[in-house]
């Protein structure tokens, strides 16, 4: 499982999710027979943003109108749990009368902490279980210390490219790095994270139960020894570890996984990593920046096989090519045996279609970066039924889990990578949100396409939705035109500045519609810009409304707007699910800055100026009369 396309957990999600806070307007109604004020608290909103969120803005339950004539209206809100302080009791059929809290979550890590912190704004009163510690993968052993690891990388590839430097002007002489400094720099990340995410639960009220979580049956949950609280409601999210397959053995210091990778106890003059995917691809980017070479280790024909095909190779011709990286693609790593009396790491190669003896290695070290498998047993799910595929816990689309006859099992949902549905710290988060939004009265689906991914090699690669392959098939069988567009990273001044102008943005698209299939970028930034067209997607925005938004300039932000003016819409096409004062100027009103009046206000003015148009008709043929 990856993290911002690298690392994450089920358990886990990236950050807590940023508040925006907006003002409340005061209102008044006045009639013949009765005064109604609309009171609404001074205090802001203070509302939590998914990029994923159909809804961004609802009245709090608070608001309300008060009549002088006793009628109360209230205003659409969204509806606010208290929990119950109750201790539990059974009843017959063996499910609570009550229950000690409203959610439980079953896992501290990202995935965990932010439905934790969803629940307690919607009112819930809310548990988490760690055995272990929080933050999960993604904080202590995935995305947060291997950020600080390619942190240090990039200063280093700066530091060490002569011609970089020399084309700013530039002159650094005798760049190196302090090992243990370097790790520890990770490890003070993760440990500050950790701490603050911690603090963060505990702030908000939410209670934190140590020890390892198993479901006894319906609604009710054991940690630690025989401690047993029930909840109406109950999320898991245990999240993954990595996987190793069968004939490898490691030892954790010559034959190694990420966990083990990332507190950087030595640097191997020459590694093997078996896995071109987001984790290795990522690795061999800090190894050769501290002067390791590096050999991939890749079962299929091609490297970086889950990438866009054309941003794979062209990643391929900056990221592998010019550095000291060999590869082998099309072969299994069957086995492979630690360093030990003073003989390498061998490691075995047969070829993956046929089977045949391909070759063996013999390396200082090899690291396993195979993916990640889910981290779901001893769970208890026996107890309700529910058997794993494969390790995951089977869901439908709402995060419900379903058991072994195909039934949903009440009141519990499963995120993250335990899941399986997109494995992803920020998914585990979002999925979390979506389920906190069911539970407490509002629907609520996940739309897994509008989810970005990075990796955060130098430079950096990030997609959203489709490739440009799985475009073309769903569109064969959907019936639809699909349109690819790009710009280069060489036309945009910012990246010029920066002596960056290596990088490539691709835009897949519907021309009959405007809608967005997928985005890829690789080049400077592209974790941070992919978030426009990820957004987009979420928010069903069509090109024929995104183009006409404004980007500063310089700024590489301006590589997607070039992106999108590029796209070619037919003029029939049309986007009704947009607002009209959104962005085209077709939609606003030409002769003011100020947005045109909504249709129900105009309708209503029209019905007034005529009503008053016949009265005083009226009036005129009365006096003449």
């Amino acid at each position: 499982m990856h993290c911002s396309a690298a690392f994450s957990q089920a358990a886990t999600s990236a950050t807590a999710v940023p508040t925006i806070s907006g003002s409340r307007h005061v209102g008044a109604l006045h009639s013949s027979s009765s005064s109604c004020t609309l009171l609404i608290p001074s205090k802001p909103i203070n509302l939590r943003f998914c990029g994923l969120r159909r809804e961004a803005f609802g009245f709090s339950p608070s608001a309300f109108t008060r009549c002088s004539n006793s009628q109360r209206v209230q205003l659409p809100s969204r509806r606010r749990f208290k929990g119950s302080n109750v201790s539990a009791s059974l009843g017959d059929n063996g499910i609570p009368k009550s229950f000690d809290y409203d959610l439980i979550i079953i896992g501290a890590g990202v995935g965990g902490h932010g439905a934790a912190l969803h629940a307690v704004e919607k009112g819930l009163k809310t548990a988490i279980i760690e055995g272990d510690v929080v933050g999960g993968t993604c904080v202590n052993r995935g995305c947060v210390p291997s950020k600080a690891l390619l942190a240090v990388s990039g200063r280093m590839r700066e530091l060490q490219s002569e011609h970089h430097l020399k084309a700013l002007g530039l002159q650094v002489h005798a760049a190196g790095y302090d090992r243990q400094g370097v790790a520890d720099h990770a490890n003070n990340l993760s440990t500050k994270i950790r701490n603050n995410l911690t603090n963060s639960m505990k702030a908000l009220g939410v209670d934190i139960l140590t020890g390892v979580g198993t479901i006894l049956g319906p609604q009710k949950v054991k940690f630690g020894t025989d401690n047993i609280v029930t909840a109406k409601d109950i999320i898991i999210a245990t999240g993954s570890v990595p996987f190793v397959p069968k004939g490898i053995e490691v030892d954790g210091k010559t034959v190694i996984t990420s966990d083990h990778a990332l507190k950087l106890e030595f640097v191997p003059d020459w590694i093997a990593i078996v896995g071109s995917g987001y984790i290795g691809l990522e690795f061999s980017d800090v190894y050769t920046a501290l002067g390791s070479e590096v050999t991939f280790i890749e079962a299929l024909d091609q490297l970086m096989p889950g990438f866009d095909p054309e941003i794979g190779k062209l990643a391929q011709r900056v990221l592998i090519n010019p550095r000291k990286i060999d590869y082998h693609t099309g072969v299994f790593a069957t086995k492979i045996t630690p360093a030990k009396d003073g003989k390498p790491v061998t490691i075995e190669l047969i070829d993956a279609k046929t089977k045949e003896p391909k070759d063996t290695l013999e390396v200082d070290a090899a690291l396993i970066a195979t993916g990640r498998a889910p981290f779901t047993n001893g769970l208890g799910l026996e107890n309700i039924s529910v058997v794993t595929q494969r390790g995951f816990v089977p869901v439908d689309e709402r995060m419900r889990v379903i058991d072994a006859n195909g039934n949903l099992v009440p009141h519990l949902y499963c995120i993250g990578d335990a899941n399986g549905k997109m494995m992803l710290a920020h998914a585990a988060s979002a999925q979390g949100i979506s389920v906190v939004e069911q539970v407490t009265g509002r629907d609520h689906v996940l739309n897994h396409l509008s989810i970005p991914a990075a990796c955060f090699t130098h430079p950096e690669i990030s997609m959203v939705g489709l490739t440009e392959p799985q475009a073309w098939e769903k569109a064969e069988k959907e019936g639809f035109e699909v349109s690819v567009v790009k710009t280069s990273f060489k036309a945009n001044t910012k990246a010029l500045a920066e002596n960056e102008g290596e990088g490539l943005a691709k835009l897949i698209y519907r021309p009959d519609n405007g809608e967005i299939l997928g985005v890829h970028i690789f080049g400077l930034h592209a974790a941070d810009l992919i978030h426009e067209a990820s957004n987009a997607i979420a928010l069903g925005t069509r090109i024929q409304d995104i183009k006409f938004a404004v980007h500063a300039h310089p700024t590489l932000s301006e590589v997607l707007d070039e992106l999108f003016k590029a796209a070619k819409v037919k003029d029939h096409a049309s986007n009704p699910g947009v607002p009209r004062n959104f962005a085209s100027s077709e939609r606003t009103n030409q002769h003011s800055d100020r947005p045109s009046k909504p249709n129900l206000v105009k309708k209503f003015a029209d019905v007034y100026t005529t009503f008053v148009s016949w009265f005083l008709c009226l009036v005129y043929d009365l006096q003449k009369y």
